[in-house]
């Protein structure tokens, strides 16, 4: 592929072949919604705004002179090319762009993912060593563990139907209390939870004044909604961060050995200095929730995807059954088949569908021309199942991301967790953490979807089933 315009010819074959699994998605329109149509859509589900060109051409150009968005001129942009320009070798011209830096503002004003120009760079150079591949791998004992607890929950659980999508919230949220705040959360896990979903549920609503681009400035009502949710993790983290900061100034040596003991004591390696309070209170409740909300996210499609394909299952499941109980040292490489099936969950359902940014200049995307103000979008959902980049783009297979295959994948058509400069920082630490507890729960358990349930995808902030996701579980050993 490597970011070549062509599509692929239909695959021929002596016998024919079982039909492969297409998971529940949108089906897209004919044309492009107008107006109207658009602000309904986005307000029951962002995810059905798509039309059938966006998945077929590399480029598709709206707003004004083609009158579908009354002020704003937006591309959308799925040519690898392109999308390398905006995310890494042109990213200087392209900035977050209102909606984006409206929800974010929320409770995230001066972390990683809101952050802009110096600001961001210095965070990043500062935080990087926090994410270095050997600080992840330290932790996959406290993963694991994360994950025995889970599947002996269950075990009480045997044969019952339980809520996979709040299943996977809690386990990934006693991860970060065993990774990042070893001391605790200071408040009652489900307490925590909640206020999460809560969070999640509302901040991302995409309205009228936002498809008006009205500016951020201007207060929305989901915001107010989760004034009371802002207020409570302020002061859990508030709490948290002094009792580290006393622990660490006791002179005892007692320090834990955790993601916070290393953002709180992380230096510049340029200028020799810390990030402010504020800075590391944001990127500290950055971590809570996008780290919490994605890997959740990921685990929970994965379980989907495994119940529909009883080959899946079993190959995941001998995998596991092999691998676990070998040294935990290395142990998320070597469960092959399993990372395989997370990285197809993610092409098909990625935790953040689209990237959008705003152009601060002039530029040339795919033969359009890019003015100051143009709005570029990247929708990750379309990429990764455009005609033009991936073979039965719709279909469930996990094998694309096996041998061979996978090195053929463009690193520009792939971007579940974005690409360039700003790709997230956390994800190696999110793909180990999701590995590690699916291949647990898949050694222990057969998972079969509830009878007579609907799973729709929904798109939010980050891309959820609507309504959880009640899955079977039955012990199989």
């Amino acid at each position: 592929m490597h970011g070549a315009l062509k599509t692929f010819p239909p695959a021929t074959t002596p016998t024919p072949a079982p039909s492969p699994y297409r998971p529940p998605a949108p089906i897209p329109h004919a044309k492009p919604l107008g107006l109207v149509g658009l602000i309904a859509t986005l307000k029951r589900n962002t995810l059905e705004c798509f039309a059938q060109e966006h998945f077929e051409k590399p480029i598709v150009v709206t707003g004004l002179p083609h009158k579908r968005l009354p002020f704003k001129r937006v591309l959308l942009v799925h040519e690898p090319a392109a999308i390398r320009r905006v995310l890494l070798d042109n990213a200087g011209n392209y900035q977050k762009d209102p909606i984006q830096r409206r929800v974010l503002s929320a409770g995230l004003g001066d972390g990683l993912l809101s952050a802009e120009r110096e600001q961001w760079r210095t965070q990043r150079r500062t935080v990087a060593p926090v994410f270095a591949r050997k600080t992840i791998m330290d932790f996959a004992p406290a993963m694991m563990a994360a994950a025995d607890a889970l599947t002996e929950r269950w075990r009480s659980k045997d044969g019952a139907t339980v809520d996979a999508a709040a299943e996977m919230s809690r386990v990934t949220l006693e991860v970060l209390e065993r990774t990042i705040f070893s001391d605790g959360l200071g408040r009652d896990k489900e307490e925590f939870r909640s206020a999460m979903a809560t969070y999640f549920n509302t901040i991302g609503e995409v309205g009228l004044l936002d498809v008006l681009g009205v500016p951020p400035a201007v207060p929305r009502l989901s915001h107010w909604h989760v004034r009371s949710t802002l207020r409570f993790f302020a002061a859990a983290i508030d709490e948290i961060v002094a009792m580290r900061r006393r622990r660490l100034s006791g002179g005892s040596g007692d320090k834990a050995n955790d993601i916070l003991t290393l953002l709180l004591g992380a230096l510049d390696p340029e200028t020799g200095e810390q990030m402010t309070e504020a800075e590391a209170r944001s990127n500290i409740l950055t971590f809570i929730s996008a780290g919490h909300e994605t890997t959740a996210n990921t685990i929970t499609w994965s379980l989907f995807l495994l119940s529909q394909s009883p080959e899946w299952r079993a190959r995941i499941a001998a995998e596991a059954a092999r691998e676990i109980g070998g040294p935990t040292a290395g142990l998320a490489d070597r469960l092959v088949e399993t990372r395989a099936v997370i990285d197809e969950a993610v092409r098909l359902y990625p935790p953040i569908a689209a990237i959008s940014r705003v152009a601060d200049g002039p530029d040339e995307l795919a033969g359009e021309d890019v003015k100051r103000g143009t709005m570029v979008v990247i929708a990750t959902y379309v990429l990764h199942r455009h005609q033009l980049y991936w073979r039965d783009p719709n279909a469930f297979d996990p094998s694309r991301f096996l041998g061979n295959a996978k090195n053929e994948i463009d690193r520009y058509v792939y971007i579940p967790f974005g690409a360039g400069i700003r790709t997230c920082i956390g994800s190696a630490f999110a793909l180990q953490e999701a590995t590690l507890i699916l291949a647990a729960i898949m050694k222990n358990f057969d998972v079969q979807l509830a009878p007579g349930t609907a799973v729709w995808p929904q798109l939010g902030v980050t891309l959820r089933p609507a309504g959880g996701l009640p899955l079977i579980v039955t012990a199989t050993h």
